[in-house]
């Protein structure tokens, strides 16, 4: 499962996935856990300029059989938000990490950046938790 997580990005242990570009972050939810539900069919973005606080719940998604929320894995404002994905959840389940971006917020607390985990960090708990739910 590790070929299916970039590299270059980060993760937290709530299945999203994190891009850092200077102080902005690009937030969305890792492919394994998109396949895991088939097809998302909607998807509540967060506000722009609403500040968050890493944990805060920055997006709820739902498929057909299930519903979820992640948690933001770091503080900030939501700069932009992935209109295409309101419009069209299942982009998410196609294009995970590129198409399928949910929020990009601006970094308050650059220091929540060591907290995050590299793909090969996260992958034991990912394993377990897309094969155990």
């Amino acid at each position: 499962m590790e070929k299916d997580l970039p590299k270059k990005l980060y993760y937290n242990q709530d299945y999203s996935w994190v891009k850092i570009e200077d102080d902005i972050a690009t937030l969305g939810i890792v492919k394994p856990a998109a396949d895991k539900v088939k097809e998302f069919v909607f998807i509540k973005l967060p506000e722009v300029g609403k500040t968050i606080k890493k944990g805060d719940v920055y997006a709820s998604l739902e498929a057909v059989k299930w519903t979820g929320h992640l948690s933001s894995p770091l503080s900030g404002k939501v700069e932009s938000v992935n209109e295409e994905v309101f419009d069209e959840p299942s982009i998410i389940n196609e294009d995970a990490y590129e198409k399928g971006w949910i929020a990009k917020i601006k970094i308050s607390n650059p220091g929540e950046k060591n907290e995050l985990l590299s793909a090969k960090e996260v992958q034991p708990w990912l394993e377990e938790e897309v094969e155990n739910n």
